[in-house]
């Protein structure tokens, strides 16, 4: 199991699976809080109502967030953050707003309606200026809105080989205001933010075969991800050995975590609401060159494009990572996380989310392919299956 969560999102990590299930870092079991009983998820596939695929835009060296002028007009860019975009968003938009608001613009243009393009918006605005976003669609049809919605903010955020020797002390500051502002979404109508438990669940069963890192396009270069999330161990709980025993599952290793969840739908309806309160406006565009936002009557503008900013800016240097999420019916009584044979399980309000991660992290490197793959989505749940008729 230790090996099979490795192999997952690094963003995860962040909560000390690997050293929990190995021993390291987590609690005895003498120690062990006993939880509510827990609901079985209700695993079939003719319960799959939506299939999401999302592109990633993941840089090597980490989210690009720096100014740029465009004739007379400052860009900040605020893109690129892999897999981390919605854990790192409230961060690094403080950092653009900074960047953007030493101009005192009286107004700001952003581009781009997702987790990023909101949160610089709203910030913007928190920092005296009138803001309108441009862009082609609305949050809940942008990739944003495909996301998996857990508290992951070292997901495939950078290289290791290629960040800068500082990044860790940025990425750091980024999560801890981050992580303090997602806390004041708690407790709100719509529940857009909350806690959730999550079990990491392993057992003897045979697994199956991994994806070949060469299975989609040409052989992939050896990834290493950073990981910076020694760096904020004192903002979630120690992870627990929980006695089998106590639990639904009949398994040989069973450990316990606590991790924030962000229930898209609400969160982002939350988000578009605060904008449109503080007086800000939106306009439908679709920029294909430099030139077209150069000549926004804002002269100071945030860039919010995330991987579209590959064609819109030409930076080569952003690389798709395809996701994909296959959501259930909603169980309101299923209020847990799991992790079992590399399938994912987040229990959001708007739909259980379920996602494989049998390809570990290089799965959907450089893969800007966003068909859905419905006999991924069909096995996963399957795999989610299996832990329940056997724990029956």
């Amino acid at each position: 199991m230790v090996e099979e969560w490795r192999a997952g999102r690094r963003g995860l990590m962040q909560v000390s699976l690997a050293a929990a299930l190995a021993g390291c870092s987590t609690t005895r079991s003498s120690s062990f809080e006993p939880a509510p009983p827990l609901a079985s998820i209700r695993a079939r596939t003719d319960r799959i109502f939506d299939i999401a695929v999302c592109l990633r835009p993941f840089r090597p060296a980490g989210p690009r967030v720096e100014t740029e002028r465009v004739g007379n007009t400052l860009v900040v860019h605020n893109y690129g953050h892999g897999g981390s975009g919605w854990s790192l968003s409230w961060g690094s938009s403080t950092r653009a707003v900074r960047l953007a608001m030493q101009a005192s613009p009286t107004e700001v243009a952003v581009i781009g309606c997702g987790a990023l393009g909101l949160t610089s918006a709203i910030l913007a605005q928190r920092a005296g200026a009138r803001v309108t976003i441009y862009a082609r669609d609305q949050l809940s049809e942008t990739t944003s809105a495909r996301a998996t919605g857990e508290w992951t903010p070292d997901s495939r955020i950078a290289l290791a080989r290629d960040a800068a020797l500082d990044f860790g002390s940025v990425w750091e500051e980024m999560a801890r205001t981050s992580f303090k502002v997602h806390r004041n979404y708690l407790g709100l109508p719509g529940t857009p933010v909350e806690w959730i438990d999550q079990y990491a669940v392993s057992d003897d069963t045979p697994r199956p075969s991994q994806r070949s890192d060469t299975s989609v396009g040409s052989p992939r270069p050896n990834l290493s991800f950073a990981s910076y999330a020694g760096r904020i161990r004192d903002l979630t709980p120690s992870w627990q050995k929980v006695p089998a025993e106590a639990t639904p599952f009949k398994a040989t290793s069973v450990s316990r975590g606590e991790i924030m969840v962000f229930n898209i739908a609400d969160y982002g309806h939350t988000l578009m609401n605060d904008f449109f309160i503080a007086g800000g406006q939106f306009s439908r565009a679709d920029f294909r060159t430099p030139s077209q936002i150069a000549a926004l009557r804002q002269k100071v503008v945030i860039n919010c494009t995330g991987y579209g900013a590959r064609a819109l800016w030409k930076d080569e240097t952003l690389v798709p990572v395809r996701g994909q999420i296959a959501r259930l019916i909603p169980q309101p009584d299923v209020r847990y996380g799991l992790v079992y044979r590399h399938v994912l399980t987040v229990p959001r309000r708007d739909g259980l989310v379920v996602q494989s991660f049998a390809g570990g992290e290089r799965q959907g490197y450089d893969d800007a392919n966003e068909t859905p793959d419905r006999a991924e989505a069909e096995q996963a749940v399957r795999t989610l299956a299996e832990l329940f008729t056997k724990s029956a």
